[in-house]
């Protein structure tokens, strides 16, 4: 005879929020078009409603597939299936090993972020990731968000011109950028100019860069065509490393969120939807 123990109800509730997240989430690595993995981890929709539409992560230079968890864990709460992708050219150990080449973390950084063999497999990781999500069920639509060098990556897939003869194969839906890039080294005047797909631009006041400030960022913003419901957005105090979702982020997670969430819902339904109001958040719609 088998003797059931009853949990508390603490416990119970406990275990069923480790299931729930556990059935949520997933790890894999799938094939790209050169034969290399990339590891992405799945965020399912929350309520799933027939084929949910697919948000793509892209981490910035360093990072790694568990990267952007609060945008991942928001839009999956959403309804969207969310892929976090880990980006192997260009995470820890190659972000280490351009340090220890250059010696120096800045100089390190600056080889990665300008290496187009790095974007080159970017793009690889994007389609491969993308490919398996359509296999699955056919995709109503598609969104790519990047932070830092993932911004940079979106800003090459929505079509931004530059210096390295970058071409990625696109077609998203809508795209966001997280610490979107200015005028430097990989992009020239006005690169954003050839952009003609939706894209929202958000940053902070304490969102420095390679190549300067925020209002560097905001220049990218500055080249958009209009009449595509292109917006900026730039949270007051927010730093680089908040908009990752590191350190005192709270606050900055909290607006980029909503942010990120109504524009996208307005875009689904074929509406360029008002920007929802937050202290301390200023924005401007093309």
């Amino acid at each position: 005879m088998i003797r059931r123990t009853k949990l508390p109800a603490g416990m119970a509730l406990l275990v069923c929020a480790c299931a729930c997240a556990t059935r949520a989430q997933q790890t894999l690595d799938v094939k790209r078009a050169d034969g290399a993995t990339t590891a992405l981890l799945v965020y399912e929709p929350a309520h799933p409603r027939g084929c949910p539409p697919l948000a793509l992560l892209s981490p910035g230079a360093g990072g790694d597939r568990h990267d952007l968890r609060y945008l991942g864990e928001a839009l999956s709460a959403a309804g969207w299936r969310a892929i976090a992708i880990g980006h192997r050219e260009s995470g820890k150990a190659a972000l280490m090993r351009d340090i220890l080449r250059t010696h120096g973390i800045q100089a390190g950084v600056s080889a990665m972020v300008y290496d187009p063999a790095a974007y080159r497999a970017r793009f690889m990781d994007i389609d491969a990731a993308r490919q398996w999500a359509q296999s699955r069920c056919r995709v109503p639509f598609t969104a790519l968000i990047g932070h830092s060098m993932g911004a940079r990556t979106v800003q090459l897939e929505a079509g931004a011109r530059n210096r390295a003869g970058l071409r990625a194969d696109g077609g998203f839906d809508a795209y966001v950028a997280l610490s979107p890039s200015g005028r430097d080294a990989q992009f020239p005047r006005d690169a954003d100019a050839t952009i003609r797909a939706p894209i929202l631009m958000i940053t902070g006041t304490s969102d420095s860069g390679l190549a300067g400030d925020y209002r560097w960022r905001t220049r990218a913003f500055d080249a958009l065509p209009p009449g595509h419901c292109d917006r900026l957005a730039v949270i007051d105090g927010a730093t680089h490393l908040n908009l990752a979702g590191v350190g005192f982020s709270g606050s900055t997670e909290k607006a980029v969120v909503p942010l990120v969430t109504t524009w996208l819902d307005g875009l689904r339904a074929r509406t360029c939807a008002p920007a929802p109001r937050q202290a301390g958040v200023t924005v401007v719609t093309k």
